[in-house]
């Protein structure tokens, strides 16, 4: 037979070549670490981050045109500003010459009643204390004024020595009124003291006359006292003997039983008369007193006795509880004991079983060509 070339399918190694780019554009999307665990595109991200890089840009050059015109617009306001200021300066200051030039106060009409030198120039109320302008009702001349100065200086001098003369006058007048009281008013001390001396001298008479008497009347009081004291010293001498008698001879010493009773009742006693127990109580009291002791040491007694039978309990709970932890220690060992020879088969059944995978299970190592085998497709 002859050898014969067979055309290949063009339609079907299109569509092979076209599986194979197919696979091998997946084969890089999926072993590519970065690109499967981050799932996104990164060119775009990086054309984004460009696109906005830029827009920030322009909006960044945006913002400084728009800062320079906006500062061009405030020096251009502020320059408008201080020439209107400039030209309310000037139309101020040409209105103020302008008053001063064409306005002078003396130009108005009521100039007459605001001119300050209106008075300077008219003529005064009165020229003279005879002027016809001064009528009765004109209010223009007062007492004490006039136009005649030396004349009226030297009355005035004259009326002030006069009234100086009349004060010095007065003055003496005064001196020589006070001397002559100060004259009587010594004769009447020294008549006064001439008086005194006599009254200190009658009024010290009746004194010594007054003491004599006194003297007199003490010494009759005196005697009188002391007899007093003596009748009051006797009767209280008396009084003595009798309430000692009575005291002797009263209840109160002799101690009698009877007195200390109370009328409440035969059971109570008056406190400040009882004079203590008979015998009769003395002995009861002794007798109640021993039956308390019987009854104190009986109480010890029991009391002794319940304590020795606690005593004797603890021991012997003491060496119950001794007796039961020796057992626990014994039970504790036994355990452990125990515990120690199963783990010892354990560890040899786990080592048996090592050796077995090592030696029979696990014989085949793997080698590096096994392991290349994998991520050859994206299948």
């Amino acid at each position: 037979m002859y050898k014969v070339d067979i055309q290949v399918d063009t339609k079907e190694a299109t569509a092979v070549a076209a599986r194979r780019n197919r696979e091998k554009q997946r084969q890089s999307r999926i072993f590519n670490a970065r690109y499967r665990t981050m799932g996104v595109d990164v060119e775009a991200l990086k054309s984004q981050v460009e696109e906005r890089k830029l827009r920030e840009n322009a909006e960044k050059r945006r913002d400084e045109a728009f800062d320079a015109d906006r500062i061009q617009s405030d020096k251009i306001a502020q320059m408008l500003e201080d020439e209107e200021q400039q030209r309310k300066r000037r139309l101020n200051q040409a209105l103020v010459e302008f008053h001063q030039q064409k306005q002078q106060p003396s130009t108005r009409r009521e100039w007459d009643i605001n001119n300050p030198t209106a008075l300077h120039k008219e003529l005064p109320a009165r020229v003279s204390d005879d002027d016809p302008r001064c009528g009765p009702s004109s209010m223009q001349r007062f007492a004490g004024e006039s136009f005649s100065g030396p004349a009226r200086q030297k009355l005035l001098k004259e009326q002030n020595r006069r009234d100086l003369e009349e004060q010095r006058m007065e003055r003496e007048k005064a001196l020589a009124d006070r001397r002559y009281a100060e004259t009587v008013d010594d004769k009447k001390r020294i008549e006064l003291d001439l008086r005194a001396l006599e009254l200190a001298r009658l009024e010290d008479e009746c004194r010594r006359a007054k003491a004599m008497a006194v003297a007199d009347f003490n010494r009759a009081q005196a005697a009188e006292l002391a007899e007093q004291q003596r009748l009051a010293q006797q009767r209280e001498q008396d009084d003595n003997y009798t309430e000692i008698h009575n005291h002797l001879t009263g209840d109160i010493l002799t101690e009698n039983p009877d007195v200390a009773k109370s009328l409440v009742g035969p059971h109570r006693m008056v406190p400040y008369r009882w004079k203590g127990m008979t015998p009769e109580q003395l002995a009861a009291v002794r007798k109640t007193q021993e039956e308390q002791c019987k009854e104190n040491q009986r109480l010890r007694e029991e009391e002794r006795q319940r304590e020795a039978e606690w005593d004797r309990q603890r021991h012997l709970a003491a060496r119950a509880a001794m007796g039961m932890e020796e057992q626990e220690q014994n039970f504790r060992l036994q355990l452990r004991k125990s515990l120690d020879g199963y783990n010892r088969e354990l560890a040899e059944a786990q080592k048996a079983n090592l050796q077995h995978l090592e030696k029979e299970v696990y014989s085949n190592t793997p080698t590096a060509h096994y392991h290349l085998q994998f991520n050859t497709s994206s299948r």
